[in-house]
């Protein structure tokens, strides 16, 4: 590639050359002016000498005599410093004051001569073998009687005159020199003052481009000059203030996007992700980085959710369905699509909003079933109520044991829809109550509360000769609300004592571990399938329908135990093996 000359030596040889064309122009037109002003006045000065010899040499012709008129030209052509010469009609030579006529050749075809003897005044400059320099002629005829009688030429050498010119040209030269000399250190001169702002606005420039928007030209030089420096300033000024407002406005854009719970996804046209927040990548299972410009199939990897963004593309509409994923287990995604415009009102693809349902799905399930469930718990005693009930009105039992049966049956039934609504009612309350931080925990000794809660069931566990065991040191303590926390201990206990056979242990120990209170009710039951673990704390969710409401359980124990725990900022876990019995641990903070 061709290397790019600087501005200035654009200038300075164009500069140069225009000065250096210009002094030898003018210096030409000079001389030659000159040399012809000269060379006209002298033929000026001929044409005179050669008038004053008009009467004079007339006087002589009639009779010729040759030899005073040869007398008077080196007389007078002596005198003038003049070569005067006398030509007769035919071109003989009668008179000239440098040579002697009789051996000088004809003359007649001489060119001046030639236009003399015509009448007219004859000029020439040619070189003169006689005198062996170059010579100007002027010839002027003398008339009578309207005829030519004689030339007379006058003639100087014009040798002095040439080297007088080059005399003059060898000075022009030197002087043309000196001054090109100088023309080049101005002309260099101004082009550095025309190329200098120029560069220091490139440099400018090239500052600008490479993002130093703080950098400023100096408003100096010409009016021209310092007027587009401070433009450029202006406009440095402004960029930079419209790139700060896209940088801040792009930076609160990612942080809105990486804030966002929802996953969003743009893709153009070509099935390409254009970007990706930090939570669609979580969702996606991709570094959100890693997938811009990558093809849709390469980080979405669900057939039908694929299917449902190409979908979305070609249709060019809004639209909204869920879509199963497994990524550390099942999980719902609701992926909600809109066309994506650009400036013009142009689709350039699809917008897509991730949100991840698999809680609130989970949630409505747990709502569907438990407006199930209670429909079903009350629904059965009530049932059974209205029968007994009826029959008894009906009067079709006479008997007045067989009423008292019915109404045993009809009370145990209000019994157990009691303890239901007191259940819910219970539930209810915790959950109000830790969602309105209004459960006061105190320090408190953890014994003390285990206590209470064993011996409030001791004796169920002794109508089934079941050993109950406590093993918790005296100084555990941290902070509860004695009351929940003892009836969630005998919710607990409760149903270990229930699982148990007769005669078997029920454990309960408690412990400090790291920063938590470990407390374990270990019982020697049938166990736990592992398939009814997770759902083993939802409301009314029974192993065993028939056995449970034969102990009189009414499905709410489990769940009342895991909310009072969680009031209490802890948790509580199952560990279950069949044939071998349960463990649940309740884990408070210390």
């Amino acid at each position: 590639m061709r290397k790019k000359r600087r501005l200035v030596w654009h200038l300075f040889p164009s500069y140069l050359l225009i000065t250096i064309f210009s002094l030898v122009a003018v210096t030409w037109y000079a001389t030659e002016a000159l040399q012809r002003f000269y060379l006209n006045q002298t033929q000026q000065d001929l044409q005179a000498r050669a008038h004053l010899l008009e009467k004079q040499i007339i006087s002589l012709l009639s009779p010729l005599d040759a030899e005073v008129v040869d007398a008077i030209c080196k007389e007078l052509g002596q005198l003038s410093a003049t070569r005067i010469t006398v030509i007769l009609p035919d071109g003989a030579v009668i008179g000239d004051s440098r040579d002697t006529p009789r051996f000088m050749d004809n003359h007649a075809n001489r060119e001046e001569v030639v236009a003399a003897l015509g009448g007219g005044i004859g000029k020439s400059m040619r070189y003169s073998n006689t005198l062996q320099q170059r010579m100007m002629y002027v010839a002027v005829p003398l008339m009578k009687a309207d005829r030519v009688v004689v030339v007379v030429r006058t003639s100087v050498s014009v040798s002095s005159l040439d080297e007088a010119m080059n005399s003059i040209r060898l000075k022009i030269a030197l002087g043309v020199l000196v001054i090109a000399l100088l023309a080049a250190g101005v002309s260099f001169y101004i082009s550095r003052r025309i190329s200098q702002p120029i560069e220091r606005i490139r440099e400018g420039a090239q500052h600008f481009s490479s993002g130093n928007l703080a950098h400023r030209l100096p408003a100096v030089g010409v009016e021209e000059m310092a007027g587009l420096a401070e433009a450029l300033n202006r406009m440095a000024v402004q960029l930079d203030d419209r790139l700060k407002t896209v940088v801040r406005q792009r930076n609160e854009l990612e942080a809105v996007l990486s804030s966002m719970l929802e996953g969003v996804a743009a893709v153009d046209q070509n099935e390409l992700i254009i970007r990706m927040n930090q939570a669609a990548g979580r969702m996606f299972d991709c570094d959100p980085s890693d997938a811009t410009g990558r093809h849709i199939q390469e980080v979405i990897r669900n057939l039908a959710l694929q299917r449902f963004v190409l979908g979305a593309l070609s249709s060019g509409k809004a639209v909204e369905d869920d879509f199963i994923v497994y990524r550390g287990g099942e999980r719902v995604l609701n992926v909600r699509c809109s066309p994506l415009f650009d400036a013009s009102n142009r689709q350039i693809g699809t917008l897509l909003v991730i949100s991840d349902v698999t809680q609130l799905r989970h949630l409505e399930n747990v709502r569907s079933d438990f407006v199930a469930n209670v429909s079903h718990e009350i629904k059965t005693p009530l049932t059974a109520i209205k029968g007994f009930v009826e029959t008894l009105q009906q009067g079709s039992v006479d008997r007045r044991e067989e009423q008292e049966r019915f109404l045993d049956i009809v009370l145990k039934h209000v019994n157990r829809l009691h303890a239901i609504l007191e259940d819910l009612l219970s539930l209810s309350r915790i959950e109000q109550e830790n969602d309105q931080n209004e459960i006061q925990l105190e320090n408190g000794s953890i014994k003390k509360v285990v206590q209470t809660a064993v011996q409030v069931c001791q004796p169920k566990a002794a109508e089934k000769n079941i050993e109950v065991r406590l093993d918790c040191p005296a100084e555990i303590a941290t902070r509860i609300d004695a009351t929940l926390l003892e009836q969630a201990l005998v919710n607990l206990i409760d149903n270990a004592i229930n699982y148990s056979e007769q005669g078997s242990t029920v454990q309960v120990r408690a412990d400090r571990k790291d920063s938590e209170v470990i407390i374990d009710i270990t019982d020697q039951g049938p166990g736990i399938h592992s398939r009814h673990l997770p759902r083993l704390f939802e409301r009314f969710y029974r192993i065993d329908k028939a056995r449970s409401r034969k102990l009189g359980g009414t499905g709410l124990g489990l769940a009342i135990v895991k909310h009072i725990v969680q009031a209490h900022g802890g948790h509580v876990s199952v560990d279950s093996t069949l044939g071998k019995g349960s463990t649940f641990t309740i884990h408070l903070p210390a």
